[in-house]
């Protein structure tokens, strides 16, 4: 059986920041958004190879194949106003944008309030939901979908890491890769929303 390259395993030693410890995988889920609890610590992160109840902005549906896309949601507790909250699904899209520019060498950018495109196409996209105290961040990526495994019928046309560069890419390094950017911008988030 072929283990995950999102799997504890394969993730954990390259982790760098607090973002992402403790790290969980799962297989298969509704939704990784469902899976972090009300009691967990901040940095908490939960992956999955399919997702089979992914959402999306708008009650929309997010699909892939088992394993080709970035699936995960990690845990925040946020130290500024509630009301400023809204503000990490730009912070979040700001660092996954900055990450796969570094990493991939790809012309990716925010499209407020929260996908990612490369020329016009979503190649990302984040599902930021609050509650009291906290603030769950889903974040998928197309990494490795051919075009044929990208949905046809999205408001916006569809793209990929692979499509955009002809290659495969492991999802264990752009994971931490991504937890790491996001740290730093969440950081600076709330340094400037808290020193005032």
């Amino acid at each position: 059986m072929r283990v995950s390259d999102l799997s504890s395993a394969s993730v954990e030693p390259l982790l760098q920041g607090r973002l992402g410890s403790p790290y969980r995988f799962v297989e298969e889920c509704a939704s990784t958004q469902l899976l972090l609890g009300a009691d967990e610590t901040e940095g908490t992160t939960v992956a999955t190879d399919l997702q089979t109840q992914g959402r999306g902005r708008l009650g929309r549906t997010w699909e892939t194949p088992p394993g080709r896309a970035l699936l995960f949601s990690v845990l925040l507790h946020p130290r500024p106003p509630m009301a400023l909250w809204p503000e990490l699904s730009l912070v979040a899209g700001d660092a996954v944008a900055a990450t796969l520019r570094e990493q991939m060498g790809v012309g990716a950018e925010l499209s407020h309030p929260n996908d990612v495109l490369i020329e016009g196409r979503k190649v990302a996209g984040i599902l930021p939901e609050a509650s009291v105290g906290r603030v769950v961040l889903g974040i998928g990526v197309n990494v490795n979908q051919t075009g044929e495994e990208l949905p046809a019928d999205t408001p916006k046309p569809p793209t990929s890491l692979h499509t955009e560069t002809g290659r495969e890419w492991p999802r264990a390094p752009l994971l931490v890769a991504i937890l790491l950017e996001l740290e730093r911008r969440y950081d600076d988030w709330q340094r400037l929303h808290t020193s005032r």
